[in-house]
């Protein structure tokens, strides 16, 4: 009897319950697009926020920081720890190997640039690496420094039979140096020819060097295969408690939080794997950086997250407005039904199934809609379309029907004052 009566409810009164299958669609596409969004928004967001820079600096155990001028008229970096360039590869080899967007090595000294004392940077700028399971990969400073602007080309890779340069922005100002010159550098007993490809704009020091492959640097200070830093961007989470407890003292976390921060992409995790792949080095995250990346992701999914509590109450509200409209005018209905001896919570569960049906109804049509909606959110924002986690589908229709019974509670109670004799005499 019950199930034919919801049948016979439906068949009339469309009107309405389009009305309310249509509030809880516009609120389950809003929140199936916000859910999707924020399930996938770290990820994007990390690789947008990749142009402030490399995350992660590795260096020798023995050298704090990275010398910005030499002096000497020897060998400048006579004195000083590196690491073996044949380590790189170890980078792709940790826990979190997946979340490794880049990394440049770097090794920097001065060299005499026709006739004057300059300084020189060797890096990777778009190199094969051998990684294995990684076949064609390719890593260096366009990858790790997008920020980077070049006005001409990007120096070849492998190096070529005459090496290409990058000269920083300022440097080539004050020595006139342009595309398409010849420079001879000379760095003791070591000499080499190259060629400027492109004038480089970094904001930073390079902006005064001269930028060349790693290969010519280390060939021209006689220090083949060996690095003094590497810059990593990584993708990593928020900092939280856990993770700055870590940061302060990992050896106050017993083994169940050291394995939770282990297999978490923090990172201060992502950096203390780094330091167990690569011997003899200190590795330090970039904290401007990492620090930066987590307050704008935190704030987007708080900013998610109040759109969302927005839009269950707005449709809550809606849903209850509809219901007593509902109630109001089948009141006779009611009073018939309780006058031939039905029950309260028959009536009851007569309008909450109307209800949870409208909810199901518009909460599958509204993940279609937020299916799509996300898409053109990630194509507008990130020029990509956002992956659908299917988790959202169950999530959003169980939110869609507590919506329908949520609205519908509170008009409910009014069956509770409604009497058979009054309401069927009109009054």
């Amino acid at each position: 009897m019950l199930w034919r009566m919801l049948r016979q409810s439906w068949g009339r009164n469309i009107r309405r319950k389009a009305l309310a299958i249509l509030t809880v669609f516009l609120a389950s596409s809003l929140i199936s697009a916000l859910l999707a969004v924020s399930i996938d928004i770290g990820d994007k967001m990390s690789r947008e926020l990749k142009s402030y820079g490399a995350n992660i600096l590795i260096e020798p155990a023995g050298q704090a920081a990275l010398p910005a001028m030499f002096s000497e008229k020897s060998n400048p970096l006579s004195g000083q720890d590196f690491l073996d360039e044949s380590e790189l590869p170890n980078i792709k080899d940790i826990f979190w190997r997946n979340n490794i967007v880049g990394f440049a090595p770097m090794l920097g000294g001065e060299v005499t640039a026709n006739g004057r004392e300059t300084p020189v940077l060797g890096t990777f700028f778009s190199q094969p690496v051998d990684i294995p399971d990684e076949e064609g990969y390719q890593t260096g400073q366009r990858t790790v420094s997008p920020f980077w602007q070049v006005d001409g080309a990007w120096p070849q890779e492998p190096v070529g039979e005459v090496p290409q340069v990058l000269v920083g922005h300022a440097l080539a100002r004050n020595s006139g140096w342009k595309v398409g010159d010849k420079i001879a550098l000379r760095a003791g007993e070591h000499a080499q020819n190259v060629v400027v490809s492109g004038i480089l704009s970094s904001g930073g020091e390079e902006d005064n060097q001269l930028v060349m492959p790693l290969a010519t640097v280390q060939q021209l200070l006689g220090l083949q295969g060996k690095v003094q830093a590497i810059r990593v961007s990584a993708l990593t989470v928020p900092e939280n408690e856990l993770s700055r407890r870590a940061r302060e003292n990992l050896e106050a976390l017993n083994a169940e939080e050291y394995d939770l921060w282990y297999c978490t992409a923090y990172v201060s995790s992502i950096a203390h794997q780094l330091e167990e792949a690569i011997s003899g080095a200190e590795v330090r995250p970039v904290w401007q950086v990492a620090a930066s990346e987590g307050v704008v992701i935190d704030k987007i999914q708080l900013l998610m997250g109040v759109v969302t509590l927005a839009a269950l109450v707005a449709a809550a509200m809606g849903i209850a407005s509809l219901m007593t409209s509902t109630i109001m005018e089948r009141a006779k209905e009611i009073g018939l039904m309780k006058a031939l001896g039905a029950r309260q919570w028959q009536i009851l569960l007569l309008f909450y199934l109307e209800a949870a049906s409208s909810g199901l109804a518009g909460g599958a049509l509204g993940c279609v809609a937020g299916w799509g909606l996300a898409k053109a959110i990630g194509l507008m924002l990130f020029a990509a379309p956002l992956n659908f986690a299917w988790i959202v589908v169950p999530c959003v229709l169980v939110i869609a029907v507590l919506i329908a019974l949520i609205g519908t509670w509170f008009p409910a109670r009014r069956i509770a004052r409604l009497y058979p004799v009054e309401v069927l005499y009109g009054r």
